[in-house]
């Protein structure tokens, strides 16, 4: 069948992805073919728009492409216009094939939008094939041109049309303009206080770290957990605070979320007590929750009101806050309490943005909050060193990356347990704690992310990520080691509460640390992607 496919293909084979570029297909349900394109594309991620998730590991041509494929096949239960799946991953592709008869099978009026959210999966300079597959009626008619071509102008896709049907559709380099807005407020809006710098920061880190996050994707706007934002918030300001850091002019005026019923009760813990997953009870979950709708206050009637394109009433940012509840003696930071304060809405060009390139973003945003903090005269008179004001706009406490994952593996030892290597599965004598996606690339500490190794093994690691070979042969050690080390029910609800919220496509509800692998594999790929990360 191979000549076969290579004849059907031939047209559009120099729109080939790369070896290290990532393709999506979408709507084929012959194995063969999706075997053939494995082998074409290293990195290929597939959905079936037939089954569902949980019936979608029985179907045969699963079985068949899991078993005869030369490189992993991602696969995915995803409907169109909707492809919530895919969108989860928090990937850009480089190269997405639909199939003819996909494309046709959506209803006329959800094109539109289907195309939209297509050209949103794709990397700059990505390419959206629309051709005939083997699945396809050879008889069937192409896409209709004069349908497509006002919705590329529109979303700012190129549109051409190849010699045997197939229609070629590039998202240029050039982006959609969200990076220069974001520019543009970090550099040039005029900032009284650090309030919108701090928004940004924030807007940032969760788009990078927290693609469960998302509540809702419709009509170009994306959705988060407002209660996230504020998390964030929080800790930014908490680290900046407790150095003592002035972040306003007026020198009689402090900041607006910083009360006596809800920051100062707190005032005793540090920022990174302020974690995903911590439990709060009695008075501090009382002042926590006031703190939470006190910085919500501030957000709403400070950045986002003054953050705007052109018109004041143009805002960039919209918060839609949840109905006011009695506060309960007991809060759990986790997706549940986030969501419960509301949602925060922007543009899923911003969004996308402040995904792809939070790593230029972040520099430009804390250069230009030092700037902003060094003319406070207070600053100013305490004579701070640069390496001062950066250190307190870290994300996280450095030394205090892996003290818990640390504890747990000196008990379980201690209680008899063999500790082995999830890179070898050999057992350790001595051990480091590795943070399998570089903690230099993507600061974050949770449970899923620390990993038993052995010292040589940590050293040759390094600031790289494992290769998708490499985890497959680790994937059972890792599992292994997940299930041994938080087994207690405080610590695997604290286990799955980070990992809903870290990593793409998790169910708020989830208890399979087999799902959990899965989604870590494609959070990888996507730091590995946005970051240029190297392999191990």
């Amino acid at each position: 069948m191979i000549p076969e496919l290579e004849r059907l293909h031939a047209a559009w084979m120099s729109y080939w992805p790369k070896p290290e570029q990532l393709m999506l297909a979408i709507g084929l349900d012959e194995g063969d073919e999706v075997q053939w394109l494995a082998r074409q594309c290293r990195q290929l991620a597939l959905v079936d728009t037939h089954t569902t998730t949980d019936s979608l590991r029985e179907a045969p041509m699963f079985y068949q492409v899991a078993t005869q494929a030369p490189a992993p096949v991602r696969w995915l239960a995803d409907k169109l216009p909707e492809l919530s799946a895919c969108y989860q991953l928090n990937l850009q592709f480089h190269r997405i094939l639909l199939s003819r008869g996909g494309w046709l099978a959506i209803a006329p009026g959800q094109r539109e939008r289907a195309l939209r959210k297509l050209g949103n999966l794709l990397a700059p300079g990505g390419v959206l094939i629309i051709a005939q597959c083997h699945c396809d009626d050879p008889d069937g008619l192409p896409p209709a041109l004069d349908e497509l071509a006002p919705w590329a102008r529109k979303f700012g896709l190129t549109l051409h049309l190849l010699a045997d049907g197939a229609v070629i559709l590039q998202l240029p380099d050039d982006g959609s303009g969200a990076l220069a807005r974001i520019r543009h407020i970090a550099v040039n809006d005029s900032k009284s206080s650090t309030y919108k710098l701090a928004l940004l920061r924030t807007l940032v880190r969760i788009a990078d770290a927290h693609p469960g996050a998302v509540c809702d994707r419709s009509e170009g706007r994306v959705a988060i957990s407002l209660g996230l934002v504020a998390l964030y918030w929080i800790r930014l300001f908490k680290r900046l605070l407790d150095a003592d850091l002035r972040q306003n002019a007026n020198t009689g005026k402090g900041l607006d979320f910083v009360t006596e019923q809800g920051w100062q009760p707190l005032a005793q813990l540090k920022a990174d007590d302020f974690a995903v997953g911590a439990l709060f009870v009695g008075e501090q979950a009382v002042a926590l929750q006031q703190l939470f709708a006190d910085t919500i206050k501030t957000m709403q009637e400070g950045p986002v009101t003054f953050i705007y394109q052109g018109d004041k009433q143009n805002r960039l940012f919209t918060i839609e806050r949840a109905p006011r509840r009695k506060p309960s003696q007991s809060a759990l930071l986790d997706r549940g309490f986030f969501d419960s304060f509301g949602l925060f809405t922007l543009s899923e060009e911003m969004w996308n943005s402040l995904r792809s390139y939070g790593c230029w973003i972040e520099p430009l945003l804390v250069q230009q909050w030092i700037a902003q903090m060094k003319k406070y005269q207070r600053n100013i008179e305490a004579n701070h060193s640069l390496d001062y004001y950066h250190e307190a706009l870290i994300w996280l406490e450095r030394e205090h990356d892996t003290a818990r994952v640390r504890q747990r593996v000196d008990a379980l030892a201690r209680d008899g347990h063999a500790i082995r290597s999830v890179w070898s599965g050999n057992p350790l004598q001595s051990y480091q704690v590795d943070h399998c996606l570089p903690f230099a690339y993507w600061p974050n500490n949770d449970l899923w992310n620390l990993l038993p190794a052995s010292v040589q093994e940590n050293g040759s690691k390094s600031d790289r990520v494992p290769s998708r070979p490499r985890l497959s042969k680790a994937r059972a050690h890792i599992l292994d080691w997940w299930q041994l080390a938080w087994s207690d029910e405080r610590e695997r609800q604290q286990f799955f509460i980070e990992a809903h919220l870290s990593l793409p496509n998790i169910p708020r509800h989830c208890r399979s640390h087999e799902e959990v692998f899965e989604s870590m594999q494609d959070q990888i790929l996507g730091v590995r992607q946005r970051l240029q990360v190297g392999e191990w």
